[in-house]
């Protein structure tokens, strides 16, 4: 495993923040910029609007279905393996009629392939992440006849609760000790994810 405990490097990473505090100040003008496209998408507006959001959390999760299987990101985040939001997906797709997306590249992370810990580190911090957002987008699937058991399974909430869920994979997150290469493929990871998302939100919403 390419983990370390080592010093943070104080410039990006110093300061009594944690990990994924630290994560969301860096990737802040990123996470901006798709946060606005998705809510320019009106994409809660109708159920067409809806599958075309679908299909772009479709396209992410087929990218990173493969860290849900890991058996080092397991070990880091137990229960992680219960949290695979592909099949649920595709069932939500399946729900309403709507294909699935087919693309002709790899994901991003294919299964049974080696994995870079830190970099698999920010793609999962940006998924897990979303989770949070979608307390209030399973209000707004509600209101077009949406449910946990038909449509919008994806947004189902952790046993847990979104809030406490976040708490313990973000305590897990900050609990993993980094050298500084490392720190560096986290970071690059994060951001290569959101702007992953980007392009998928740039070219499904729109």
């Amino acid at each position: 495993m390419t983990l370390a405990p080592t010093a943070a490097s104080p410039a990006r990473l110093g300061g009594g923040a944690g990990w994924a505090k630290r994560l969301k100040a860096l990737t802040h003008d990123t996470h901006e910029r798709l946060d606005t496209t998705v809510a320019g998408a009106s994409s809660f507006a109708s159920r067409d609007g809806y599958v075309r959001f679908a299909r772009m959390q479709f396209l992410f999760h087929r990218d990173i279905d493969a860290l849900y299987a890991d058996a080092d990101l397991q070990t880091l985040f137990p229960g992680l393996g219960e949290r695979r939001q592909l099949p649920l997906l595709q069932q939500d797709l399946a729900d309403l009629t709507a294909a699935v997306p087919q693309l002709d590249t790899a994901p991003a992370f294919v299964p049974g392939a080696a994995i870079d810990l830190p970099t698999a580190l920010g793609w999962l911090y940006v998924a897990e992440g979303s989770r949070m957002g979608a307390t209030l987008l399973r209000k707004d699937a509600a209101r077009l006849g949406l449910s946990d058991d038909f449509g919008a399974r994806h947004l189902a909430p952790a046993p847990e609760g979104p809030a406490a869920y976040w708490r313990i994979f973000t305590a897990a997150l900050d609990g993993i000790a980094l050298d500084t290469a490392a720190e560096d493929r986290v970071i690059a990871g994060a951001e290569a994810a959101f702007a992953r998302v980007q392009a998928y939100a740039d070219d499904t919403l729109r």
